[in-house]
């Protein structure tokens, strides 16, 4: 069950939403791992040393988190290779995970991203365990850890003058999680939460991930890890 996180543009996430969440990992003793993008780094350097401070996994969240367009791909590696220059500038960091922006891969995302040395791709919606990407030739892909809408915060809770949504309670947010926990854990499968920290980062959202967090104490042999960690489980038993 890793918990992932989203860095965007916002002041007060970086202010306020950020520190807090901080706070609730630490009291809970959760890792995580927050995708972060290189504006980001560049910009919000010394809240993103907090996170690696506080022993968290930063991965890759492109530089300006546009989104890919699949009739550019150059622009999609410059994009790519701009956010890697920023976290390993700003943070001394080597992102061994990356989360497309906006979610969204194209042709070019999983050779770009095997050519460069990286791990896992973390945001295909179609299995419930891990598993590896062949590239297009037949080699060996990134690991990918899927996930799911359902399994995310900005869906219920992220909303605009331009681009209105319900925000959703607390009480709805939780029973779809738990369904989804509770099945997950029947199967043996991959939790993978996919947090935003301006829409999770709210107080009555912190008490809501507290209380989730809470829950799924109470099972037996749940595995709390970050992506990297989920990733190279997958390969050591790969290999075996």
């Amino acid at each position: 069950m890793p918990c992932g996180s989203a860095c965007c543009r916002k002041g007060s996430t970086a202010r306020s939403a950020v520190p807090k969440l901080l706070e609730l990992l630490r009291v809970t003793s959760m890792p995580a791992t927050f995708f972060v993008p290189g504006w980001v780094a560049e910009h919000h350097t010394d809240r993103c040393k907090e996170i690696l401070d506080a022993g968290h996994e930063i991965g890759h969240h492109g530089y300006s988190h546009e989104r890919a367009d699949p009739h550019r791909p150059e622009r999609e590696c410059e994009d790519f290779d701009r956010g890697s220059e920023a976290l390993e500038r700003f943070l001394g960091c080597k992102p061994r995970g990356y989360r497309p922006p906006v979610a969204e891969i194209t042709q070019n995302t999983l050779t770009m991203l095997a050519e460069r040395g990286f791990l896992y791709n973390s945001n295909m919606l179609d299995d419930v365990y891990p598993y590896r990407h062949r590239l297009p030739g037949g080699g060996k892909g990134p690991v990918e850890l899927p996930t799911h809408w359902s399994l995310g915060d900005a869906n219920y809770a992220l909303t605009s003058i331009r681009h209105p949504r319900v925000i959703q309670t607390n009480e709805h947010i939780f029973t779809i999680w738990k369904d989804e926990f509770d099945e997950l854990y029947e199967w043996g499968g991959l939790f993978n939460l996919v947090l935003h920290p301006q829409v999770i980062g709210r107080p009555s959202r912190i008490a809501l991930l507290r209380h989730f967090i809470d829950y799924t104490r109470q099972f037996e042999g749940v595995w709390y890890a970050t992506g990297t960690e989920v990733a190279e489980a997958f390969v050591a038993q790969e290999k075996a």
